[in-house]
């Protein structure tokens, strides 16, 4: 990725925060594919963007961060203009929609996705804050979609929904085609085993307690 010029430690006027921050979200994602992500500093992320790193701090203070930042430019790609629910459509065909609207916009990112999944094991925190941005984001989804996600039946659907996303994106990464009719597949078939958790809560009948939510 090409070098932006230095701005002698000003911020740049032409550029507004959020395209900045996309803008150093983008040469960390760069770096990442060519350096990995365990030995990656802050400082050659400023670099590469063109950026004192003082601009880069005052917008993500860390590498974590700037991984945030990144989930939340998907989850902005996802949540805009959802769809309207048709009258006939199950909750599990929302779901499926934005899930692979998440994992299109993700498309352009493989190669850094790649490195992260085999270096952040060995890099706990980080992989916890993943795992909770990534919980963040599938409750989102949820809500997008329609789905209560409050109480326990909330958060089982919350992980459900999870669960069924990582197990597509193992056939994501090896699937080339370009329709991604093998990750469309995969994530349609493991939706189907938890559409029970992805409708309404049922009803209980005459005389049964309410389930709580």
């Amino acid at each position: 990725m090409a070098r932006a010029g230095r701005t002698g430690g000003r911020r740049r006027d032409s550029s507004s925060p959020r395209a900045e921050a996309d803008h150093i979200i983008d040469a960390a994602l760069a770096l990442i594919q060519t350096e990995g992500w365990r030995g990656l500093s802050l400082g050659a992320i400023a670099a590469a963007a063109g950026l004192p790193i003082l601009d880069v701090y005052r917008i993500f203070p860390s590498k974590q961060s700037i991984l945030s930042g990144f989930y939340r430019r998907l989850d902005q790609i996802v949540l805009a203009d959802p769809p309207p629910a048709e009258a006939d459509e199950r909750p599990r065909d929302r779901v499926f929609d934005l899930l692979m609207r998440r994992l299109d916009a993700l498309q352009p990112y493989k190669p850094a996705y790649d490195v992260l999944r085999r270096e952040l094991p060995r890099d706990p925190l980080t992989a916890l804050c993943v795992a909770g941005l990534l919980l963040r984001s599938m409750r989102w989804v949820l809500e997008a979609a329609e789905i209560p996600t409050s109480g326990a039946r909330g958060t089982i659907s919350v992980k459900l929904t999870t669960a069924a996303y990582l197990s597509a994106m193992r056939v994501w990464q090896r699937d080339d085609s370009p329709d991604l009719a093998r990750t469309m597949a995969a994530l349609d078939a493991r939706l189907r085993r938890v559409e029970g958790w992805l409708g309404p809560t049922p009803r209980p009948r005459t005389g049964e307690a309410p389930i709580p939510a």
